[in-house]
């Protein structure tokens, strides 16, 4: 598992304020303790003033930390295929910023969105900058997001030509995202061409958590307009999550979160307290037996909706 540090710096959806630093170092501190040691940011990641504030945020607590498994700490940042951003060269200058505001070298760097949809002809050079970075022994890795098995083969096949290695693929997937692998087949790509893939909002933005009830408090924004029109109709997942965590002697986030690691991903839930990080641990050393996984995947299949895919998300 990893920890995802969207909310990290964005106040639109997530109520970011920087009185939580204090409480996000520790967060940090504990999940890299306990062997969490992979966390995702991306430039784009904080709102108006606090744009690239995740990847500071993550700087500032790497040089912070001393103790258990220090050495293994793994910052993966996506870059954003801006429109403004259309030669190999920007995506190296963006990458070379990335790594100002961290402190330190950028492990694991990846393509944020495909600009397949809607202007292909950016993309390849966007994508030769990423390539360019790993030729010059910048970064450790190449990975993408939001991409879908046919623009996914295209990549592989461009990079393969240079003898670069794609190391991970993270998609949105969660039990109210399951597009990516049930329709896509995109596990069965990855275990061909050797990439990992990486499950982004495993939680479908704290829907599975159980938190979230009808005639309750929910939140504000985009969020709560999710909920609103999500929570009715996913009734009967939350009811087959609750018994297989009262079951277990887990919480409802914490088998959400063994599901997606039992499909062959690495999860990225976030965290905002050192309470919720305990929680998403909790998902880690166990495993959900077969009958528990068909009958959330049965109960998946039953649902009328799920959670709106990725607009930039390609086949």
């Amino acid at each position: 598992m990893g920890c995802g540090t969207w909310a990290w710096g964005n106040r639109l959806l997530w109520d970011y304020d920087p009185s939580m630093d204090e409480e996000l170092q520790r967060v940090f501190n504990l999940c890299v303790s306990r062997g969490v040691t992979l966390f995702d940011t991306g430039d784009s990641y904080g709102t108006g003033k606090l744009k690239g504030q995740s990847e500071k945020l993550l700087g500032r607590f790497a040089q912070a930390y001393q103790g258990l498994n220090q050495e293994k700490i793994c910052i993966a940042t996506k870059l954003a295929a801006y429109p403004w951003r259309w030669t190999r060269g920007a995506m190296v200058g963006a990458q070379k910023a990335s790594a100002q505001r961290l402190g330190r070298p950028v492990d694991l760097v990846q393509m944020h969105w495909s600009t397949a949809n809607y202007a292909p002809w950016q993309e390849w050079a966007l994508l030769d900058g990423l390539g360019d970075l790993y030729e010059q022994g910048v970064v450790r890795g190449v990975g993408l997001s939001n991409y879908g098995p046919l623009r996914l083969k295209k990549v592989y096949k461009r990079f393969q030509e240079r003898g670069i290695p794609l190391t991970s693929l993270q998609v949105q997937y969660s039990l109210l995202s399951t597009y990516p692998l049930t329709t896509l087949d995109l596990k069965a790509v990855c275990d061909e061409l050797g990439i990992q893939l990486i499950a982004y909002s495993p939680l479908a933005l704290g829907l599975l958590t159980g938190k979230y009830k009808l005639g309750g408090a929910l939140p504000s924004g985009l969020r709560g307009f999710l909920c609103r029109q999500l929570l009715p109709g996913i009734q009967p997942l939350l009811d087959t999550l609750g018994a297989i965590a009262q079951h277990r002697g887990k919480t409802m986030a914490q088998v959400a979160l063994n599901w997606c690691i039992c499909q062959g991903t690495i999860p990225i839930p976030g965290a905002k307290t050192v309470q919720q990080a305990e929680e998403n641990l909790g998902a880690l050393g166990w495993f959900l037996d077969g009958g528990e996984q068909e009958e959330l995947n049965r109960t998946v299949a039953r649902l009328d909706k799920q959670m709106v895919q990725n607009i930039f998300q390609t086949r």
